[in-house]
């Protein structure tokens, strides 16, 4: 039977599994160096529940392209606007932070750079090289956008051999409408699959929030669309509302679902599911392609003997 939805008006209630403790001792450290090269982290434009955690690691998802998305979704406080000059010295000063932060695993995600003629391919890829250039023992992943659909792009990309490409699909077919309107489902389904056809040996990654409006039919159903589209990794987390700017929650889903969700998601072969209310894309991003390794390899041991 399908959770039923919240009224939209007035939103819920902030329930006492969602309320977290911040330890501030090492934010302000990180976001001055972050500051002083002049980079942005989607950990904190996106207003990321997990900041604290994941800069006192210290890990970073780092933004590229800028800091102003040329879409408009509802839900995002990345800012929205006409987009910034590219810094051509960005991908040098990633890699350089990057060794400075002494990371094993870099995090890469950007804004939506729809007025680009390569909607944003080459700073992925410059940025893949520059990492591989300083720091080459180092795993990398990227979170892209849907690039436009354009499967050359995909291959541009996928040319730098990043372990992990992840494309987020984000939410239920239903609310794109009225949430993404500039994006879709479909497109990134095929984004996704792109993906897995052009290098299938790369791990495919994706994930979306919970909380939106969404019914459990409408989970469950995406859940099947992500495993057809060959998902090796899928991320499921809880929509907090990150200003009064964006869209209030509709409802607040109880831990145990995340639970179930992750559970039949390995059900239809997804290889990991980490969900959790405040699971995030990057979320142990390290841990988790380990363990995604580790289980290919146990798998592939079990089929030669």
């Amino acid at each position: 039977m399908d959770h039923p939805e919240a009224p939209h008006n007035p939103p819920p209630r902030l329930p006492g599994w969602l309320k977290k403790n911040r330890d501030l001792s090492a934010l302000h450290c990180l976001k001055a160096k972050l500051r002083h090269s002049g980079l942005s982290t989607v950990c904190e434009e996106a207003r990321c529940p997990n900041i604290c955690e994941c800069f006192h690691k210290p890990t970073a998802t780092f933004l590229i392209l800028g800091d102003m998305c040329t879409r408009c979704c509802s839900f995002c406080s990345v800012r929205k606007g006409p987009p910034v000059p590219l810094n051509l010295n960005e991908p040098s000063l990633v890699a350089q932070t990057a060794e400075e932060m002494g990371l094993e695993h870099v995090v890469i995600t950007s804004v939506t750079r729809d007025d680009l003629p390569d909607k944003g391919a080459q700073g992925f890829t410059s940025t893949i090289r520059a990492i591989r250039d300083l720091i080459p023992a180092c795993t990398i992943e990227i979170l892209t956008p849907d690039f436009s659909g354009r499967q050359d792009l995909l291959e541009i990309v996928l040319g730098e051999k990043p372990d992990v490409f992840g494309h987020n699909v984000e939410m239920a077919a239903r609310l794109y409408p009225a949430m993404r309107p500039c994006s879709s489902l479909i497109r990134s389904l095929d984004v996704l699959r792109g993906i897995k056809k052009i290098s299938p040996e790369t791990i495919v990654k994706s994930g979306f929030m919970v909380g939106l409006g969404e019914s459990e039919s409408e989970i469950k159903d995406l859940l099947g669309s992500l495993a057809d589209a060959g998902c090796d990794i899928v991320t499921i987390g809880q929509y907090l509302r990150p200003t009064r700017l964006q869209i209030p929650v509709a409802h607040y889903w109880e831990p145990e679902f995340f639970a179930g969700w992750s559970n039949l998601a390995k059900s239809l072969g997804i290889g990991y599911c980490i969900a959790g209310p405040f699971v995030r894309s990057s979320y142990r991003a390290k841990e988790v392609l380990k363990d995604i390794r580790a289980s290919q390899h146990n798998m592939d041991k079990d089929k030669c003997e």
